[in-house]
């Protein structure tokens, strides 16, 4: 079955809206060429520095946004309205199209994908790979949902919550994606854990990789947003949104703290890291580490007053 391929090639600096415009126009798959952090990126996620001659030769000033129409899709019709924002959003691009087999594209990227090691006890493994490890094992592959480990907000999440669950604790996850806070948590050691999102398929999609991961029977997942679906308190809250909505809910977080509870706030990129650290103390929240990664930020608090 043939799916048409549309290729937009853009200066590097111009990657985040050729990515943003073809997410608005496209139904399909979206993958994306971006080899500018490749020796990096390499090691944090398949941990070798072995990489083939052919990625290393890849340009790295520019960055190629497939996008992918089923065969029932009329590129006479997504084309125009594609240029169209394109051209609005003022950047600079070329843009081809071509044909493809779907098994081609939607099995390409998985050499990309391989199982990594996260803290001291953690290790996230796509599913078709073995992986011999003594490591928590949690399996997750790539999906529609935010959060397979890959990312670096995910990661400092990931690496909070290993040095923080030491077991029997009641975790929320708000705005849970894939759901994969929860879960690692859970196989960690948590008692119970909640997962909180918007977006119904984040719902389905985490319901399944808890059941994907044997942790179902202890993982409730709701569609509906903080102040309709918590109640109680937590051990640990986590927050792998965005800042914004970091800081919108922070004032709500404090009465859902157990004590001693901690809240990991991630998501923020650096530039808005003070003005998020900000909108927590002013919450009643007292920030007690602050994590960084290539550019994003996760802020780990108690309660203010708290010893």
């Amino acid at each position: 079955m043939e799916w048409t391929d549309i290729q937009i090639t853009v200066p590097a600096r111009f990657a985040d809206t050729a990515e943003a415009v073809a997410t608005m126009v496209s139904n399909g798959g979206i993958y994306i060429e971006d080899y500018r952090d490749l020796e990096q990126q390499a090691w944090e996620i398949a941990h070798v520095d072995l990489i083939e001659q052919e990625l290393l030769d890849k340009p790295r000033d520019i960055v190629k946004v497939h996008m992918y129409l089923a065969p029932d899709e009329n590129p006479a019709e997504i084309l125009p309205l594609f240029r169209e924002r394109l051209d609005n959003s003022g950047i600079e691009y070329t843009l081809e199209t071509s044909g493809v087999e779907q098994e081609d594209w939607q099995n390409a990227w998985k050499k990309y994908y391989h199982a990594m090691d996260i803290g001291s006890r953690l290790a996230i493994v796509p599913g078709w790979e073995q992986y011999e490890t003594d490591r928590t094992v949690i399996t997750m592959d790539p999906g529609m949902a935010f959060g397979t480990g890959t990312h670096e907000t995910t990661s400092l999440c990931l690496e909070t919550l290993d040095s923080l669950v030491k077991g029997g604790e009641r975790v929320l996850d708000i705005g849970t994606g894939s759901g994969i806070l929860a879960i690692a948590a859970l196989k960690l050691g948590a008692a119970v854990a909640e997962g909180v999102d918007i977006d119904p398929m984040c719902v389905r999609t985490a319901g399944e990789n808890a059941r994907r991961n044997g942790v179902q029977d202890r993982f409730t997942v709701l569609v509906g947003d903080l102040s309709d679906k918590a109640s109680g308190q937590y051990n640990i809250i986590t927050a792998n949104i965005v800042a914004a909505a970091i800081l919108s809910l922070a004032p709500h977080v404090p009465a859902l703290m157990a004590p001693g509870a901690r809240f990991i706030a991630s998501g923020i990129i650096d530039t808005r890291k003070d003005e998020v650290l900000t909108g927590l103390r002013a919450a009643g929240l007292e920030p007690v580490e602050v994590k960084e990664k290539r550019g994003w930020v996760c802020i780990i608090c108690k309660t203010a007053g708290e010893e």
